[in-house]
């Protein structure tokens, strides 16, 4: 057994070396002494009607987004490559589908339920279900809120990223005054999109204070412009005005809405902190278009693949490198010190309105077009085949 934790372990380690691929075949099960044999196919579909044991579920939001499908395929990888038996289910964009695969994977015996939420409150109910059948709840990137039924929290520094784009914008801002500050967030149903934005807010504001930047687009925020910290009901009232909805036609139609009410003194060379990088690049199409924007600098995350050609064309400013390689094995790690009987490790804590939960963070990376190629290429995130014009 110590012989093959220590082969699963290093698995998991060597994987964030390697590039982006989708797991699969057979999987090993336990015998009823604990040990490991190979036998048992792994479930990798999204076929709830899919037979036998699971010990590991997944549940993430949507594939309707590049982003957790590559999410889907780091986990296929690294679980596959473990050894274990799992599950990867979406809710596609649902609540009420993200319970009833939360259910279907409790039906199938799973240990450990790693949860990405479509609804960071919605889901406490779903996860509530789990624990009262035994299930060790780990929450994927999104936070779920309510409930002192999370076990663990995975995620990447969000206030950090929201900072990174907020110092992005001031790094590379035209010179002079009152210069146009467009602003635009996540969903308010996303715990994350909260801390994006109070992160950003945090290095913006003494900027938006002393008169150096404008804000375009808010009335709220402008109301709020003097205070350096927002409660979340502040917060929320921004993102009421300016979400996106992590919605690509919804940002540019709130996008298009905006510059077709803006006047010439908020139009020229303008800023836009856009929430991701599906929304960046609808924002990004909707102010290239208009005549009386002369130049626009941009934020984005997730170094979707799409976004990436932006950047190299110019077109996207930056993106905040979210590796989900990292991500996808911090949280089998602690799946796998869960299934052993051990204490997962973490570095911090996350009050969800209900408890502290217990959290490990992962590093991000702001990428721009002088480090693309290092950062997504070299590391072998991408094949440079990906792209055109890469340097």
């Amino acid at each position: 057994m110590k012989k093959k934790l220590i082969g699963l372990l290093m698995a998991m380690t060597m994987v964030v070396g390697l590039v982006t691929g989708c797991g699969g075949g057979a999987a090993d099960e336990k015998d009823e002494g604990g040990s490991i044999s190979s036998s048992v196919k792994v479930e990798t579909s999204d076929d709830s009607s899919a037979g036998g044991d699971i010990e590991v579920g997944i549940v993430l939001p949507t594939k309707d987004e590049p982003r957790w499908l590559q999410d889907q395929k780091q986990f296929e990888t690294i679980l596959g490559d473990a050894g274990f038996t799992y599950q990867v289910l979406f809710s596609q964009g649902s609540s009420a589908t993200e319970k009833t695969n939360v259910e279907t994977l409790i039906s199938k015996g799973i240990k450990v339920l790693i949860i990405c939420a479509q609804d960071g409150a919605a889901a406490a109910a779903a996860v509530e279900e789990a624990r009262d059948a035994g299930v060790k709840v780990i929450a994927y990137d999104r936070l779920i809120t309510g409930t002192d039924a999370v076990d663990y929290y995975v995620t990447f520094d969000s206030f950090a990223v929201g900072a990174a784009q907020g110092q992005y914008l001031i790094d590379n801002a035209p010179e002079g005054t009152d210069v146009p500050l467009y602003l635009y967030a996540g969903a308010a149903t996303d715990n994350n999109a909260f801390i994006f934005f109070e992160g950003a807010w945090s290095v913006l504001q003494p900027k938006i204070a002393d008169g150096t930047y404008k804000i375009a687009n808010s009335t709220e925020a402008e109301a709020l412009k003097d205070k350096a910290e927002l409660s979340r009901e502040e917060i929320g009232k921004i993102i009421g005005q300016v979400t996106t909805n992590w919605d690509f036609n919804e940002a540019k139609s709130k996008a298009e809405a905006h510059l077709t009410a803006a006047g010439s003194d908020v139009k020229g060379n303008v800023l836009v902190l856009a929430p991701n990088d599906g929304t960046s690049r609808s924002i990004a199409d909707v102010f290239a278009a208009d005549k009386d924007i002369a130049s626009y600098v941009i934020t984005g995350q997730d170094s979707e693949q799409a976004s990436v050609q932006y950047i190299i064309d110019g077109k996207q400013s930056m993106t905040v490198f979210k590796d989900t390689r990292t991500l996808a094995a911090d949280s089998v790690a602690m799946a796998v010190d869960i299934l052993e009987g051990k204490e997962p490790a973490t570095d911090s804590s996350y009050n969800n309105e209900k408890i502290d939960v217990p959290a490990k963070q992962t590093a991000i990376v702001v990428v721009t077009k002088d480090n693309v190629k290092a950062a997504l290429v070299d590391s072998g995130y991408y094949e440079a085949s990906a792209f055109t014009g890469l340097e």
